[in-house]
């Protein structure tokens, strides 16, 4: 993508387009998308003190990938979500457990850098293209798929990722928050990709890291944000994401939260639980993208 003022994408609002219709007549595809992210102790944690080894930053976070992720597994199993997971290749090696894990329930796993301390837009340009093949081929040897979907670290991009990403064999991006429905990427030369509504607003770690939000503000805003998307699927679908991560949702205090949640969710008639690369197909056999 070359450098300009707007994304690689037409500007089509949301009133005016055909409706968008999926599987069974449901209003709202719900899918879940699990953070399972490795950080390295000998390198800097996002907004941590910045010196090394940054114990305290670092151990919160480990808690997830020890504990707090199967507690969300059990959540998820409970109400019959298959997570999408957004992992970082080098938990492959240092946690196989978990991916072990993920596998046993036919979770996907999309791409998310090799480790969370390193995003995309920090490193040489020139190894950029590196990075995500290593990326995408220890997920593949891992799991016996490569990732068809990618979120970058921090969501973060340089003007050459998405073509790096179509270039690898991706097929559908997360990181452009600016929709309630799947769309279609043009980047030119014939390159394409889909991007899938993705959230912040509605992600624990905004609620809890920046908005300071309690466990019972999370659960109602999760609520509230899919109250308007239902009512709205109603004329045209629309896709719900919940984006977690297992250190901030996996904690005992917070975790009936998201289980009340998805409960009152799933309780609804016309909720399609589905994975990103399940939304993506159904959304380009629908002529969407």
């Amino acid at each position: 993508m070359k450098p300009q003022p707007t994304g690689p994408f037409p500007y089509r609002p949301i009133v005016g387009r055909p409706p968008l219709s999926w599987p069974g007549g449901a209003r709202v595809a719900l899918w879940v998308v699990p953070n399972i992210e490795f950080f390295a102790l000998d390198e800097p944690v996002p907004e941590g003190t910045g010196r090394m080894p940054d114990v305290p930053n670092w151990s919160k976070r480990d808690y997830g990938n020890r504990v707090g992720v199967f507690r969300l597994m059990e959540v998820l199993d409970r109400h019959g979500i298959r997570g999408t997971v957004a992992l970082n290749a080098n938990l492959c090696d240092h946690h196989p457990q978990i991916i072990d894990a993920c596998l046993k329930r036919n979770w996907e796993l999309m791409g998310h850098c090799q480790t969370n301390t390193r995003r995309l837009n920090q490193i040489p340009p020139e190894s950029e293209r590196d990075v995500i093949r290593a990326t995408l081929d220890r997920i593949a040897k891992a799991s016996g798929t490569r990732p068809k979907g990618w979120l970058g670290a921090g969501l973060q991009e340089t003007w050459n990722t998405l073509d790096h990403l179509a270039d690898e064999g991706i097929e559908y991006v997360c990181d452009w928050v600016n929709d309630d429905q799947p769309y279609a990427m043009d980047l030119g030369g014939g390159g394409k990709i889909a991007a899938i509504p993705y959230t912040v607003e509605a992600a624990d770690k905004n609620c809890f890291t920046s908005l300071r939000y309690t466990a019972e503000a999370f659960e109602r805003t999760l609520c509230r944000q899919f109250d308007v998307l239902y009512r709205e699927g109603a004329s045209s679908g629309r896709v719900m994401c919940i984006a977690l991560h297992p250190y901030l949702i996996g904690v005992p205090h917070r975790i009936d939260s998201l289980d009340r949640a998805l409960a009152y969710i799933v309780g609804h008639a016309g909720v399609w639980r589905a994975t990103g690369s399940e939304i993506i197909a159904h959304a380009r056999t629908a002529g969407v993208i």
